[in-house]
């Protein structure tokens, strides 16, 4: 609509409330505004009115809004009572299922009928989901994680133990040290059941609830660890949590770096008596402005390195966006996802914008490299090489994405390496974005 390409005059609508259940009325109206700015009118079928932008219409339409948003407002209640009946009887209600857990399908009389695993629902609405022990293996390592915890061992050692034995996560991912303290916070492995910790009503924003307003069922699930042993470990981490004034933070910062010499993510995480990393960034915003308000002016190649990163992470957007515009002025389909820096062209083709850094080493060709991506899309990658110094762009190499083989987390290219393939390469982004658009 805002890009005026639509090429319908009119967009049927059942009825207003069809059209979007809003709790503003006025951004039902706008939408409306929208669609008449760019010549499309709205027409509701099943409504007794024109909608003719007469004033009955318009006193019409907007009753009709304000209905359709309680309408919202009322099922939504409906809903969340539902969701704290289910819970007292001691059903799951949804979210991602703990470690050491798995969730067991019965039917209205509570008779099991199978397991779900990942990405399973129920199909009945009579079906109700419960949870139960998972494997033996899981419940053995969350009772060992407790007792590790119990022992004084910091969360982020235990989740170094555990990624060194190869033990993966509820997500099949390595542990992290907050994943350990969650679960170390989580009732179910006592046997009580809890729902409405965060809530997200009538599509607001994402809100932490007051313990006072969690619904919580004892003896919901079997328990996994002993009561008394999860108590304590409660106790402990509450002990930790000690307010401390930012003027006395940074004196502990000073202290340790005048002890060490320097200053790390690592040293300040382990060092005892120091708050966590996470802490200071809480309080005083970048790394680099804590260094400046205790003085030390170590890591500065580092901040360097950073910026460059930086500064290269929002070229590759820029391209993409700017070839993304050229597509949409031909009235071609592009798409961009920011987060994979990716490009999808007529919703058939992908281009990725990666940058390649230079490495020059003393008797050997120039060589580039692209580093390893989880999320590669399949299709084309643009690979923007830099000069020997990294500091200017030297040309862009257009390549499949197939081709790209990684060893350590690297992709190593020269421009020998592909002798005899056939690839594109431009001195500047005019040029491939003429290619490619062609």
């Amino acid at each position: 609509m805002q890009s005026g390409r639509a090429d319908f005059a009119h967009l049927l609508v059942f009825d207003v409330s069809r059209w979007g259940r809003f709790q503003d009325v006025d951004e039902s109206a706008h939408y409306e505004f929208i669609c008449r700015r760019a010549g499309v009118e709205v027409a509701y079928c099943a409504e007794q009115f024109d909608n003719d932008g007469s004033l009955l219409a318009s006193i019409m339409k907007n009753i009709k809004r304000v209905m359709a948003a309680e309408f919202s407002r009322e099922l939504s209640a409906k809903v969340f009572a539902g969701s704290v009946r289910l819970t007292h009887r001691g059903f799951k209600m949804g979210g991602p299922t703990a470690y050491a857990f798995q969730r067991r399908l019965v039917d209205d009389q509570c008779r099991p009928k199978g397991i779900l695993t990942i990405g399973q629902r129920k199909s009945l609405l009579t079906d109700h989901v419960k949870l139960i022990p998972g494997a033996p293996d899981q419940v053995e390592i969350v009772n060992w994680i407790l007792h590790e915890y119990l022992r004084h061992k910091s969360q982020a050692t235990i989740a170094r133990e555990l990624n060194q034995r190869g033990i993966l996560n509820s997500q099949g991912r390595p542990w992290l040290g907050k994943a350990v303290g969650d679960l170390l916070r989580n009732e179910a492995y006592i046997g009580v059941l809890t729902y409405n910790r965060k809530s997200r009503k009538l599509g607001a924003k994402v809100t932490r609830n007051p313990r006072e307003l969690w619904i919580r069922k004892e003896n919901a699930i079997e328990p996994i660890v002993h009561r008394d042993a999860f108590r304590r470990a409660q106790k402990i981490m509450g002990e930790g949590r000690v307010s401390i004034p930012e003027e006395e933070m940074l004196l502990r910062l000073r202290k340790v770096l005048m002890k060490k010499g320097k200053l790390s993510k690592t040293i300040i995480n382990s060092s005892p008596g120091l708050p966590s990393m996470s802490s200071y960034v809480l309080h005083f915003g970048a790394l680099r402005n804590i260094y400046r308000l205790i003085g030390y002016n170590g890591n500065q190649e580092w901040f360097d390195k950073y910026a460059s990163h930086q500064r290269w992470a929002a070229l590759q957007l820029s391209n993409a966006a700017r070839l993304r515009d050229a597509f949409e002025r031909l009235g071609r389909s592009a798409t961009l996802n920011a987060s994979t820096e990716c490009l999808r062209i007529d919703n058939v083709v992908n281009v990725v914008f990666r940058v390649a850094r230079c490495r020059n080493y003393e008797n050997r060709p120039l060589r580039w490299t692209l580093q390893y991506r989880v999320r590669w899309p399949k299709g084309w990658v643009v690979a923007v090489r830099l000069d020997e110094k990294n500091e200017a762009i030297f040309d862009y190499v257009l390549m499949p994405s197939a081709w790209l083989t990684f060893s350590r987390r690297m992709f190593w290219f020269s421009k020998e390496v592909y002798k005899g393939r056939t690839i594109n390469r431009f001195d500047t982004f005019e040029a491939l974005s003429r290619f490619l658009i062609e």
